[in-house]
């Protein structure tokens, strides 16, 4: 409808137009000399229809041009309004992983798993993952969440490599599938993860989470058993290797970008001080890891953990204690 009132805005008022007086016919020829004609208020010579022709060829040009132009501000609308919907989803994700509604953000995502958008992609892989990591959770549901939140973290990282996210999920979505791999396929993923990991860091050095993940992946290795780092030199040339010095610097580090962040990573600094003989930092931080308040379901895990470490602790101070009484006496 606006097109059409702009174009009749454009072509001359009135529907028919009146013709000129006649021109006499004679040896002059009247054919030859040119007769005005009248269109809606328009004196025109020459040639009455090249010009109508002309003039219904302009109003479609400009038809043409308005067509296009309320096509473009249409599109333009429309990118806009998803961007801005994206951008309220993400929102709404992020006040939900902060509340700890892990199953609530999970149906939220999950809404949008065939997104292109890189910031959801990470976020779905993460909430795929933390719906695994419930207590309510079997093992067959678990193993399937695992390689969902794998998926959407690889296709994230596809979308945008930039991301350091989408880096960090997909380096933990490949440990977490290890698990049901085999110590071969676990170890052989530990380059890449690692690799991940670094790269995450370079691309956001204040993120503490990628920094603790790094201190993670030296702890494991400075722990490997023997008889799973018998089996990394018989398949590897140069097997991956750490030490609790190393992971303990990756822990400090964390600990220094983002105080008190994660239960997890006062927890291993607790236990990496015990490693290197330090019994009072070590008491320090495992302390901090017991007065931990409880947001998610991992830092209930932690707790629980430390509350059982400083129990074996206690147990052991004990009957050191009984020993050294018995002998004396």
């Amino acid at each position: 409808m606006v097109l059409a009132s702009r174009l009749w805005r454009f072509l001359p008022s009135g529907r028919v137009a009146v013709p000129g007086p006649r021109l006499r016919t004679g040896a002059a020829g009247g054919r030859g000399k040119c007769v005005p004609q009248r269109f809606g208020g328009i004196e025109v010579t020459g040639n009455p229809g090249a010009f109508r022709r002309s003039l219904i060829f302009s109003a479609l040009s400009y038809l043409g041009f308005e067509t296009y132009q309320l096509l473009s501000s249409a599109a333009v609308v429309h990118a806009t309004a998803k961007v801005f919907r994206v951008e309220e989803v993400l929102q709404q994700a992020d006040y939900l992983y902060e509340s700890g509604e892990t199953e609530k953000l999970y149906q939220l995502l999950t809404q949008y798993k065939e997104s292109e958008d890189a910031e959801l992609l990470w976020r779905l892989a993460r909430a795929s993952r933390d719906m695994a990591q419930l207590s309510g959770t079997s093992e067959e549901e678990r193993k399937a969440l695992v390689y969902e939140a794998l998926e959407y973290a690889k296709r994230a990282l596809e979308k945008n490599e930039a991301s350091f996210a989408a880096h960090k999920w997909y380096a933990i979505c490949i440990s977490d599938v290890g698990d049901y791999e085999g110590i071969k396929s676990k170890i052989a993923n530990a380059y890449v993860i690692k690799e991940h990991f670094e790269k995450a860091i370079e691309l956001n050095p204040k993120d503490a989470t990628s920094i603790h993940l790094m201190g993670v992946w030296c702890y494991t290795f400075a722990e490997m058993p023997w008889y799973q780092r018998r089996i990394a030199n018989m398949l590897f040339a140069a097997p991956p290797s750490s030490t609790y010095e190393e992971a303990l610097g990756y822990f400090q580090r964390a600990e220094q970008v983002d105080p008190n962040f994660y239960s997890k990573n006062l927890l291993l600094l607790g236990k990496t001080y015990l490693k290197l003989h330090n019994k009072k930092l070590a008491a320090f931080w495992l302390l901090k890891a017991k007065d931990y308040p409880a947001h998610t379901e991992e830092d209930k895990k932690v707790i629980y953990r430390q509350k059982l470490l400083n129990c074996l602790q206690v147990s052991l101070a004990r009957i050191e204690n009984f020993s050294e009484k018995k002998e004396n006496t």
